[in-house]
């Protein structure tokens, strides 16, 4: 039980039971994770606005996005994340769990194209040392094809996971998966 007063679907009520409602249309159900937001509306509706945000972008994958919250939320140490990205990535995203082994002994192994192996270790490099970028490393994503906004969206994307690897352990939420 997380250290929060959370709504259930089926106790909640207003803009809470509005967003319930479309989280369950398109997973099925509303996981923990997401309920977790569910004290504050407004940081609920703006984190269901981000999810659906990233599940149509244009060039940053379902498996890249998946690839970098595990690795993420490895590093950052939150179980819930890990697992739930792993089941993603083997049930939605047909990976095998010895691929998603190795990717996490070396990034590198990530069963991804070259171009988005780049920005995953972009991602990972900026989320683990909150270092600056150089040109270089810019550089180096632009040639292989990402713009400017690719890799804000990229990089904004892991940012996020690192929040809400925080929000998930601080608050100790239960696995539901």
């Amino acid at each position: 039980m997380p250290l929060i007063n959370t709504y259930t679907p089926d106790n909640a009520e207003g803009q809470v039971k509005v967003i319930y409602d479309q989280i369950a249309s398109a997973f099925g159900s509303v996981p923990n994770a997401l309920q977790i937001y569910s004290s504050s509306p407004t940081l609920l509706a703006e984190h269901w606005h981000n999810i659906g945000y990233y599940m149509q972008h244009p060039s940053l994958s379902f498996n890249l996005l998946a690839f970098m919250r595990m690795l993420i939320s490895d590093h950052g140490r939150c179980e819930y994340c890990v697992g739930f990205n792993e089941a993603m990535l083997i049930n939605m995203g047909g990976v095998s769990m010895e691929q998603i082994t190795a990717t996490k002994q070396n990034p590198q192994n990530a069963p991804l194209s070259d171009k988005d192996k780049a920005m995953l270790q972009f991602v990972l490099k900026a989320t683990q040392t909150s270092a600056p970028a150089t040109s270089a490393e810019i550089s180096t994503l632009k040639a292989l094809g990402w713009n400017d906004g690719e890799i804000l969206d990229g990089l904004g994307h892991g940012a996020n996971m690192v929040a809400a690897d925080i929000l998930l352990n601080t608050l100790q939420i239960e696995k539901d998966y």
